[in-house]
């Protein structure tokens, strides 16, 4: 069953500095990004927003003007208005190589210990906290990988599920650290390249992630989540030299 965003969204977006529109369009555009807010959906009112976030009212409006001039979001008057999240387009093959080659080889490699670590931790605490119910979720988010039709909706549902392990381990921190990794990083591990895995690959390692937590393995949930993290970022920085050596090779 599909988990509802509701009151479960909010724990994503409270912030950690007050009065900030640019930390509020960071966030909105994170939760936006990776589904958090469906593509058609109503977001709260603007003073439900700023009370989820901590800020002015006037500070939300800020964020939320440069976020309609972006296309994220659209603004609808009458009696069923209101601000609703438009159709996030799929970033091409190219862009995503163009991004990785930005980064440089320290940027990627300090990416993936972060991510490394948080995932490690999260796993091993969800391991020991979750419930039932972040078993649910964990199995709905790879269910929901495996049948996903677009790199967009795998993105997403691969994402959702490393959130989802963080929410696991009932840790606000890590949920927004683990949010803001997939933002910055998330997408480049579905770029189309060959030794990439497919969709059912990934979907084995996150069974095995899940299981451990669900049997409560703290040691294996936590090794299982750093080697999947290690793989991935292995996968990017190859595929990097591979396109700054083709770049060097044109040139």
């Amino acid at each position: 069953m599909q988990p509802t965003n509701g009151t479960r969204t909010t724990s994503f977006m409270r912030l950690r500095q007050e009065g900030r529109t640019e930390e509020v369009l960071r966030r909105l555009i994170e939760v936006i990004d990776l589904g958090l807010f469906a593509q058609g959906e109503q977001l709260p009112s603007e003073t439900e927003l700023a009370l989820q976030f901590g800020v002015a009212t006037v500070t939300l409006r800020e964020a939320l003007a440069v976020l309609r001039q972006r296309g994220f979001i659209e603004t609808r008057r009458g009696r069923n208005g209101g601000s609703f999240v438009c159709a996030t387009p799929e970033t091409s093959d190219r862009d995503l190589q163009a991004r990785l080659v930005e980064l440089s080889a320290l940027e990627l490699r300090d990416l993936g210990d972060e991510h490394m670590a948080i995932a490690g931790t999260a796993a091993r605490l969800a391991a020991q906290r979750s419930a039932k119910e972040h078993h649910q979720r964990l199995m709905h988010y790879i269910e929901t990988l495996r049948t996903a039709s677009t790199r967009l909706e795998r993105r997403r549902a691969d994402a959702r599920f490393h959130i989802e392990v963080a929410v696991a381990a009932q840790s606000v921190r890590l949920t927004h650290a683990e949010m803001q990794l997939q933002a910055e990083i998330g997408e480049l591990v579905w770029i189309d390249a060959e030794g990439f895995p497919d969709a059912e690959a990934i979907c084995a390692e996150h069974q095995a992630i899940a299981d451990a937590i669900v049997n409560g393995d703290a040691n294996l949930a936590g090794i299982l989540a750093e080697a999947h993290v290690t793989r991935a970022v292995k996968r990017l920085t190859g595929l990097r030299l591979q396109l700054l050596a083709q770049e060097k090779d044109e040139a």
